[in-house]
């Protein structure tokens, strides 16, 4: 938790604010788009899927409405998500750089908009492999979360902290071109760490107007924990 508030406070540290402001923004344009396109859509769909309730069930309509607009806005959420990541993972990567920096005092080799750019494809694939790790069990998980009452919603919250933590820890590994699977390893062998993180993330993520603010927030966060906790098993010093 105390990463996640350290993120905070580091938004508007002098030298790391312009870094913030494209994440930023791509996180507040597709939050718009997808509140105005939820607005638009979703009492169609749940008119659309309660029409395939049998009429014998008809007298839980109380119930099953509540459970398919939360599985909507989920699905949604989920998809918009993933969709703000991908966009923006080439500005998370680059401040995430400057914050290492700014909390380091050094500056990561190969520097400069060229390298940048160069590093854009890696930057893309790396979190198409984030997609491909993710989206089965989500899948897996999102199934539990309609029909383990209690459990499931557990499980899910669980997992979408751990998600939440792999997201945004992977930028600073990334960053230092540590594989996907070590950096997965390495979180699980710090749970407390990774699921604290992550769990402060996911709750944050469900508070209005905050959660305009997790995207750069947890980036910054995520990068002070990587160079309190990880980065010395590669960087011995």
């Amino acid at each position: 938790m105390h990463y996640f508030f350290q993120g905070l406070g580091l938004l508007s540290t002098k030298g790391l604010r312009r870094f913030v402001l494209i994440p930023l923004t791509i996180n507040l344009l597709l939050f718009a788009v997808a509140f105005f396109f939820l607005l638009q859509q979703v009492q169609g769909w749940v008119d659309y899927l309660m029409g395939f309730v049998p009429e014998f069930l008809s007298f839980l309509s109380y119930v099953i409405w509540p459970l398919l607009v939360l599985s909507t806005v989920l699905t949604l959420a989920f998809s918009f998500t993933m969709v703000a990541n991908f966009i923006a993972a080439p500005f998370n990567a680059l401040l995430s750089e400057k914050v290492e920096q700014h909390l380091t005092g050094q500056a990561l080799p190969d520097q400069g908009f060229a390298a940048f750019l160069k590093d854009v494809p890696r930057m893309l694939a790396r979190e198409w492999t984030k997609f491909v790790y993710c989206f089965p069990r989500a899948l897996v998980f999102l199934l539990a979360f309609f029909f383990i009452p209690l459990v499931g919603q557990l499980m899910w919250f669980l997992f979408t902290a751990w998600m939440m933590a792999i997201q945004y820890c992977d930028y600073a590994y990334d960053n230092h071109k540590v594989p996907f699977d070590t950096m997965r390893q390495q979180l699980r062998a710090d749970l407390s760490g990774s699921y604290g993180f992550g769990m402060t993330v996911a709750v944050a993520s469900m508070v209005p107007f905050l959660n305009l603010l997790v995207m750069p927030v947890a980036v910054c966060g995520a990068t002070a924990l990587w160079v309190d906790r990880f980065k010395s098993s590669h960087y011995p010093r």
